[in-house]
């Protein structure tokens, strides 16, 4: 944008800005922008001018401050929508002529083609005669071979030069045709132009002196936004989970993002700082037309308008992640170390290396920084479903680490994928669990070992009794803590009964008949369980889900 595409140039008193993005902080669904340019001052100045901003910013986020040799006062700021216009018909025209001429050299080709086809055929027509006169002719000796062999050679040069020349033409059709559609749909686009929107921001100045001031803007843009992402990683053998913690970002906002300190935010400014109100919470009957309640669609309405849209103190409650050093050339993905602090409740994360994030929409991954954590291995066994135990890495968030926020999270054991997990909220001193799947390390084996039922009845009652053993064999190096569940049948009427009758070890029954039996296995170690229980029931009942 030039001096003279400002509406009422002032060529004296309005300055254009040649500005970069220094800085962005990047929320959960859109951005903070921070732009700075150096300008000379003449001292006339009374607006300085940033052009061909997108139209995805958020006009009231707008703010400007500054610095420089010189005092200068800002006085104010606002944003100006601008049209782009380009000289359409010229290039309508242009193109209308690049597509006629080209239209001409395809009717050439085709009239071309036309004649060298014709030829071809005729060759081909001429050797199909010439093979039967010739083959009577040379048995009846009125013509030598070398009438003959002249003939051959006229033939198959000919058929060689025409096939040539057509798939030669045909190859130039193909070429034209393709840049045919490519000007027709350049030229559509261009007949369907609308003007380019985008804003320009004004800062009202009063400078006293010349001299040199250096212009700050920072506003609000919309299509940009940050997921976590992690990779972690589980070593078995010592115990420890490699956490590699990323941040997925894009955005298409209309503006690359080049050699930027970047900021990785979870506060929301766009929800406002003031908490919601709650409505009333209406029931009634049933029924098949719903009345609408004035003061409830009221509320609603005033509850949409509370949830206003920035909040200049955006600093507020924020988890912030700040990539500052420089970088010799474009870089759209950094796997680096970065350096944490706390301050005032806001953690951050120092990345070596100046980002890059072009304006694609696609997700452009940045390390966060990658640790090791202590685990502690843990197994879980549901011999009734399955004959070996899963195994769990227990882990602990270190008091002085970072918030874990939810995203999703790559699992690998011992250099083998196993999954994917979302994990939650996970603060500094929180323990969270991670699932490895099957460890064939542990063995289980589960016998029914008892199904009797009493052949006298006990207050008319049938009596059946069931056992199981089980043997859980440790056939690692290490000790194994083991969570072993069974469970009993539930009944769901009344003139059934279900009761435990003997557990070794001795547990208690939990809901939903649950058992779960807590075990140290040494290494190499074997433990056995047993457990008993009951159904009673009337005899001329017919009991369902006995099936074991």
């Amino acid at each position: 944008m030039t001096n003279s595409e400002l509406p009422n140039p002032d060529r004296e008193h309005i300055k254009i800005v040649d500005s970069q993005i220094s800085e962005v902080t990047v929320y959960t669904n859109q951005a903070r922008v921070t732009r700075r340019g150096l300008v000379t001052l003449t001292g006339n100045e009374k607006e300085l001018v940033i052009a061909s901003l997108p139209r995805t910013i958020q006009t009231d986020s707008v703010r400007a401050t500054g610095s420089g040799t010189i005092a200068v006062n800002l006085l104010g700021v606002r944003t100006e929508k601008i049209f782009a216009t380009e000289p359409v018909e010229e290039k309508t025209r242009k193109l209308s002529k690049q597509i006629e001429q080209l239209e001409e050299q395809k009717r050439t080709i085709i009239y071309q083609l036309a004649s060298r086809e014709l030829q071809l055929k005729f060759v081909e027509g001429l050797s199909d005669k010439s093979v039967g006169f010739f083959s009577s002719s040379l048995a009846k000796q009125q013509v030598g071979l070398n009438e003959t062999g002249e003939l051959l050679n006229f033939l198959g040069q000919n058929y060689r030069k025409y096939v040539g020349s057509i798939a030669q033409l045909e190859k130039q059709q193909q070429q034209l045709d393709k840049q045919l559609q490519a000007l027709r749909q350049q030229l559509q686009q261009i007949q369907n132009y609308r003007p380019q929107e985008s804003f320009s921001i004004f800062v009202a100045i009063e400078a006293g002196d010349s001299g040199d001031f250096e212009l700050e803007v920072s506003y609000m843009i919309n299509r940009a936004s940050w997921t976590p992402l992690y990779d972690l990683r589980v070593n078995t053998t010592d115990n420890q989970i490699n956490l590699s913690y990323l941040a997925e970002v894009n955005q298409n906002t209309g503006e690359d993002w080049t050699n930027i300190a970047l900021t990785l935010s979870t506060a929301k400014p766009g929800l406002g700082t003031l908490p919601p109100k709650l409505d009333p919470w209406y029931i009634d009957i049933f029924s098949l037309e719903i009345p609408q309640n004035p003061e409830f669609l009221r509320a609603k309405k005033a509850k949409d308008r509370d949830v206003t849209s920035l909040s200049a103190a955006t600093h507020e409650m924020e988890l912030e992640y700040i990539a500052r050093s420089p970088a010799p050339g474009a870089i759209t993905a950094q796997t680096v170390t970065a350096t944490a602090s706390t301050e005032g409740g806001v953690v951050t994360f120092q990345i070596g290396g100046n980002s890059n994030i072009p304006n694609d929409g696609n997700p452009q991954k940045v390390t966060i920084f990658n640790e090791n954590y202590p685990s502690r291995p843990e197994y879980i066994a549901i011999p009734r479903l399955v004959s070996f135990a899963y195994l769990q890495a227990v882990v602990i968030n270190p008091l002085t680490g970072a918030t874990l926020l939810p995203g999703k999270a790559n699992i690998f054991r011992d250099n083998t994928f196993v999954g994917t997990t979302q994990l939650e909220n996970i603060a500094p001193g929180q323990e969270f669990k991670l699932n490895l799947g099957i460890d064939e390390g542990l063995k289980i084996e589960r016998e029914l070992v008892e199904r009797q039922v009493d052949k006298k009845l006990i207050g008319n009652q049938r009596r059946t009794s069931y056992a199981y053993r089980l043997i859980i064999t440790n056939l690692r190096q290490v000790q194994a803590s083991l969570t072993l569940k069974e469970q009993l049948p539930v009944s769901r009427n009344e003139q059934i009964k279900v009761r435990l009758t003997l557990t070794n070890p001795k547990v208690q029954v939990g809901e939903m008949g649950l058992l779960e039996w807590v075990i140290e296995l040494p290494p190499q170690g074997k433990q056995e369980l047993y457990y008993q229980f009951v159904v009673e029931n009337p005899p001329d009942l017919n009991v369902l889900g006995l099936d074991i």
